[in-house]
């Protein structure tokens, strides 16, 4: 009597389908971790101007010195991105001339746009109606002792209601920072 003893074994095929399958998989996985990241790279891009703006916020209420002198109101002075330019936005003490607007002097701090995202549309409203198209640059100040924030387009002397920026991201994913004229900062 002859027992026959059978191996239980891959044949060649079976394993070329489960790697091909693996690589599928994987490569999927590895397209969407990179639109996650981006995604999450412009979401903390968001928030940190929020912060900036919150900061801005915090120095104009307190009393916090620039230059030797005290009172002075804070803000942040964005640039909409042109022709591609890196989007810089810039944390000032308005203690020059005081005319709630970003002028040479008054820097406190200068924070650089990661590469590929930008700064693509900044918006201001009075009552009610949204102005976009005339805002290349916004400044929102702070000024002791109300927390209320003073919004400025494009060096204007009118104060504006709520102030828009929008950030973007190399694929064109966006995100919105609201700020209001009571001081809420928000991020959509």
């Amino acid at each position: 009597m002859t027992s026959h003893i059978k191996t239980r074994a891959f044949t060649l095929i079976e394993l070329l389908v489960v790697t091909g399958i693996i690589a599928i998989i994987s490569g999927l996985v590895l397209v969407n971790n990179n639109k996650f990241g981006g995604a999450v790279l412009l979401e903390n891009l968001a928030y940190d101007m929020a912060l900036s703006l919150r900061q801005a916020q915090v120095y104009g209420i307190s009393v916090q010195r620039f230059n030797g002198a005290f009172g002075a109101a804070y803000g942040v002075h964005f640039t909409q991105s042109a022709g591609g330019a890196q989007s810089i936005y810039v944390l000032f003490a308005d203690a020059i001339n005081k005319n709630g607007v970003y002028d040479s002097g008054e820097l406190v701090q200068s924070t650089q746009v990661a590469q590929g995202y930008t700064i693509s549309n900044l918006c201001a409203n009075a009552t009610g109606s949204e102005i976009c198209t005339a805002a290349s640059a916004l400044d929102i100040t702070f000024q002791r002792p109300e927390p209320d924030a003073f919004i400025r387009i494009s060096g204007a002397g009118s104060l504006y209601e709520s102030a828009t920026i929008t950030v973007s991201s190399p694929r064109g994913d966006t995100r919105r920072i609201i700020v209001y004229a009571n001081g809420q900062i928000s991020v959509q």
